[in-house]
């Protein structure tokens, strides 16, 4: 486990980092001992001992990190307690390892999430799935920059894509994605990869990226560029009253819609 001890202050805009790295779950608590008044410590997972290494030294740049060892029972606890998640009326996610059986008209998606991300629960995610159901995606070129289990990619190629193009700098990410995929039976529509986004090629009709507002202005030329003409950029990963900055970086898209969700907002642009 990957403890963070912050400033009670600083404790939304970790999280919010630690969300951007695709953890399943943070666990907030009081620091033990008078001498950490005023901090808290956010516990979570990363998956792997080398993510969680690589997050460790990156983190502890800005703050207080340690790496704590957990019983693996009980670290897998939460699955016994993981449920579907429902995005509008026709589409669910479901934790891979429990049954499932729905209407027909409803898209069951199983998700394993591997131990380092989750099912999509998170509000970015929620967004975004739910702006991937809202296109038509069938025959359509679909790039996924950030993909973590792989869900929105599975999700598209299920609505029809011809291709989905995803990438994660995180190899838990691409191991997740490929086998999501394959269980899903879209396997053969997904390619995935640890490339940067910088290293992709062609233009897509749908680019999706759910990461931080950092990544996304840092990323911006190149999410612009893999936007087809008449196509769409979808980014989440943003705080609902402050992401001004992004939009500017990505200028001079301009936006088509913007959803909110508990805090969160997913806004989709296309170009002028």
């Amino acid at each position: 486990m990957l403890v963070l001890t912050v400033p009670v202050d600083d404790s939304d805009r970790a999280s919010a980092v630690l969300w951007g790295r695709g953890v399943r779950a943070i666990e907030e608590r009081t620091p033990v001992g008078s001498g950490h008044r005023g901090t808290v410590e956010l516990w979570t997972s990363l998956g792997g001992p080398d993510a969680t290494e690589r997050a460790r030294a990156e983190l502890s740049v800005t703050w207080h990190c340690r790496i704590e060892r957990v019983d693996d029972v009980a670290a897998q606890t939460w699955r016994d307690h993981a449920s579907p998640m429902w995005i509008g009326d026709d589409l669910v996610i479901v934790p891979a390892w429990q049954p499932h059986e729905y209407d027909a008209a409803v898209m069951a998606v199983p998700i394993e999430p591997a131990g380092a991300f989750g099912l999509g629960d998170h509000p970015t995610t929620r967004l975004c799935l739910a702006a991937v159901m809202d296109h038509d995606l069938a025959d359509r070129r679909v790039a996924d920059v950030g993909c973590g289990t792989g869900v929105l990619s599975v999700v598209a190629a299920r609505r029809g894509a011809r291709i989905v193009r995803a990438v994660d700098v995180a190899e838990a990410a691409v191991t997740a994605t490929h086998d999501n995929a394959v269980a899903n039976g879209v396997g053969d529509r997904i390619e995935v990869d640890g490339r940067p986004a910088c290293d992709l090629d062609g233009e897509f009709d749908v680019v999706l990226a759910n990461i931080l507002a950092p990544e996304l202005i840092a990323l911006a030329p190149d999410l612009r560029r893999l936007t087809a003409a008449h196509g769409h950029l979808v980014v989440s990963g943003i705080l609902a009253g402050a992401h001004g900055h992004v939009l500017e970086a990505l200028a001079p898209m301009r936006v088509v819609a913007t959803d909110t969700l508990d805090g969160w907002a997913a806004v989709t642009l296309a170009h002028d």
